[in-house]
């Protein structure tokens, strides 16, 4: 199984969700460094696009959270080809959540200084985000899904809302929600990966 993944905001290529995979499953991974370009969605589909493009091989495509929503933006690029996406608690809605993080002010005072200071818990200090961070997002919160896909989203998430999720499978009878008891990290939950994927290629 050939796996093109996607980690998250504060993921790395080494996190726990790819080496997971690759350890205990046996399955060949990609993971690149998301932030290679920079921190916006259009920057992270950036990076999975060229992925996409140079890999022809690859059996699915998932993503976590932040990494979930720069899939599906660029499979958006290649609705041609026959992809298959599993998204782990996707960031859909990224701009209605980081808006209502920063609040009125805060947003008012990012735009108007330009950047805004994020602190990234997975490198231990602070990243900043310029104001295009919320602009691109405005603009890739909702993308179209394509392909098949599978979304495996946590009921007790509080970082994303499940029902975002719920939203676009209603919406779209190519995307499939498997719902479990837990939160954002899916930490308890690694174990429905496996179906996940074999229920998405056997659509």
């Amino acid at each position: 199984m050939k796996i093109l993944f996607a980690h998250g905001l504060e993921g790395s290529p080494n996190g726990s969700k790819p080496t997971w995979m690759k350890e205990s499953l046996g399955w060949e991974i990609i993971c690149p460094e998301m932030s290679k370009n920079g921190w916006t969605i259009a920057d992270q589909t950036e990076v999975i696009a060229e992925a996409i493009s140079k890999n022809e091989d690859i059996d699915v495509i998932m993503g976590s959270s932040y990494g979930g929503l720069a899939i599906a933006n660029a499979s958006q690029r290649f609705a041609e080809r026959d992809l298959r996406l599993v998204l782990l608690a996707p960031a859909l809605g990224l701009a209605e959540n980081f808006r209502s993080i920063a609040g009125e002010e805060g947003l008012i005072e990012w735009e108007n200084t330009g950047s805004r200071q994020y602190f990234h818990h997975g490198f231990g200090h602070e990243v900043e985000f310029g104001w295009d961070f919320i602009t691109s997002a405005d603009e890739m919160s909702w993308p179209n899904l394509h392909h098949p896909t599978i979304i495996l989203h946590g009921s007790q998430d509080d970082i994303v809302p499940i029902e975002s999720s719920r939203k676009v499978s209603e919406s779209n009878e190519l995307v499939e929600i498997i719902e479990v008891e837990d939160g954002h990290r899916l930490a308890d939950s690694l174990h429905f990966i496996p179906l996940a994927v074999q229920r998405v290629l056997s659509r």
